[in-house]
């Protein structure tokens, strides 16, 4: 049994086209993000334009994340001091966003978020 600060506490998945969320709020580990949040995400990863995100941030949960990276046009990764960071990933229909508390590593959430994807994308999403 691991023991200490999870990598991944929070996830939900999008869809690309308008950002409706695939997965549902009722389960404990949910991320609870507001439609405006969803859309913008979408958006974004549809144009493959982050520049609202380097500008701005991510807002996530009514949180704003620092933009520290963006890898081949469907990787995002953001930072808050005391709130953790968040990884997100397109595949051809979706976008997967998963939360790592403070303290946690953010590489695993890395890993963990690119399987979700390669295993979505393998089934042609």
């Amino acid at each position: 049994m691991l023991q200490g600060i999870p990598s991944c506490d929070k996830a939900i998945i999008i869809g690309l086209d308008g950002g409706a969320p695939w997965t549902t709020n009722d389960h404990a580990h949910a991320l609870k993000l507001h439609t405006s949040e969803r859309e913008n995400i979408a958006r974004a990863f549809k144009s493959k334009n982050f520049t609202s995100f380097m500008s701005t941030g991510i807002s996530i949960e009514g949180v704003l994340y620092q933009f520290i990276r963006e890898e081949k046009g469907k990787i995002v990764m953001a930072k808050k001091k005391d709130h953790g960071s968040v990884t997100l990933q397109a595949t051809k229909t979706a976008v997967i966003i998963a939360h790592c508390p403070e303290g946690g590593k953010q590489g695993y959430l890395n890993i963990g978020v690119g399987v979700m994807a390669d295993y979505i994308e393998s089934l042609g999403m």
